[in-house]
């Protein structure tokens, strides 16, 4: 009686354990890659979205978000995804423009300087987007706007003439070639290493979001912020095409409902946290003031200048996609 107890007890511990097999290989864990703070709106958006996708499958799709570039640097994220070194990942579109002129269409100056005028100009280019990442074998998930990019400096600012030589940070083909047009120094630092560039001088101006402005902590190496309000660029998150199709029809539903849920979130977060931050900004001693007239008028020739330059490289689709937001 005891060896035939000892026996099922046996057979009860193999098929526990065959079950915990199992339910492991069900699970799937997919990497995230994101290049901004853990306490970044983009990245808390990413954090939601993967607890969203964890609920609505029952633990079935596990995804871990990687902040702050510790998987891959942001220059890395699009490729690692296309290669499938990470399932997901986020991307600033304006960072690869030189790729496909498409990609920075958000980073014109005042072609699109307002949320309404954000959503209108990516609804034109979403069907570009669609079309060449699968050509990549990825998805385009969802995309939000970062808030308005102002003009970060240590100096006041009348004209453009005022930023002429000075070291400004460029992220995008699009900020570099500000600087170009103004006669600044463009220097390429990363969103990682930019407080850093900023303490060591390495750098001593910028064109981005309060959002970002809040989180290099700008305040403490620049004194005024021109609320330009210049561009909204927009981060996109990309899926792996193989990863999404390796998944079952119940968790790819849960993955499409869960990013569009994200998308509409991050908006209207965004349009808040463009107020809270600029709120921040002032807080902290900056002074947050709109651009002279001026400084207006030579950052809209410099808009003109950059839409024409745009549309002489993006050929047909980038003429067909401006139409199309400008009707």
């Amino acid at each position: 009686m005891k060896r035939r107890s000892l026996a099922l007890s046996s057979l009860a511990a193999a098929a526990l354990v065959a079950l915990g097999t199992s339910a492991a290989q069900a699970q799937t864990k997919w990497d995230l890659a994101a290049a901004y703070p853990a306490t970044n709106f983009h990245t808390e958006n990413l954090v939601q979205f993967a607890s969203d996708v964890d609920k609505a499958t029952g633990g079935k799709l596990k995804i871990t978000v990687h902040a702050n570039a510790a998987l891959f640097k942001a220059p890395e994220i699009k490729r690692a995804v296309q290669g499938g070194q990470a399932q997901m990942g986020e991307i600033l579109l304006a960072n690869f423009q030189n790729e496909w002129q498409i990609f920075g269409v958000d980073g014109i100056p005042f072609l699109a300087d307002s949320y309404d005028a954000s959503r209108k100009l990516y609804a034109a280019q979403k069907p570009f987007l669609e079309k060449k990442l699968a050509e990549q074998g990825m998805i385009l998930l969802y995309s939000v706007a970062w808030p308005p990019q102002g003009i970060y400096t240590k100096k006041p600012l009348a004209s453009a003439a005022d930023l002429k030589g000075v070291k400004w940070r460029a992220y995008s083909p699009a900020t570099a070639r500000i600087a170009e047009l103004v006669g600044a120094q463009p220097v390429t630092v990363q969103a990682a290493e930019f407080s850093q560039a900023l303490a060591t001088g390495v750098v001593e101006s910028t064109m981005t979001s309060g959002a970002t402005g809040v989180d290099s902590k700008l305040f403490e190496h620049l004194k005024f912020y021109y609320d330009t309000q210049a561009w909204l660029p927009k981060n996109a998150v990309l899926i792996n095409k193989k990863a999404f199709d390796a998944l079952d029809k119940p968790t790819q539903d849960a993955v499409l409902k869960a990013g569009a849920d994200a998308e509409a979130r991050g908006w209207t977060t965004s349009q808040k946290v463009n107020t809270d931050t600029i709120a921040k900004l002032k807080a902290n001693g900056m002074e947050v003031t709109p651009p002279p007239a001026a400084l207006k008028a030579d950052m809209a020739k410099v808009g003109d200048t950059m839409l024409k330059e745009w549309l002489d490289k993006a050929g047909p689709e980038g003429k067909a996609l401006v139409d199309n937001f400008r009707k």
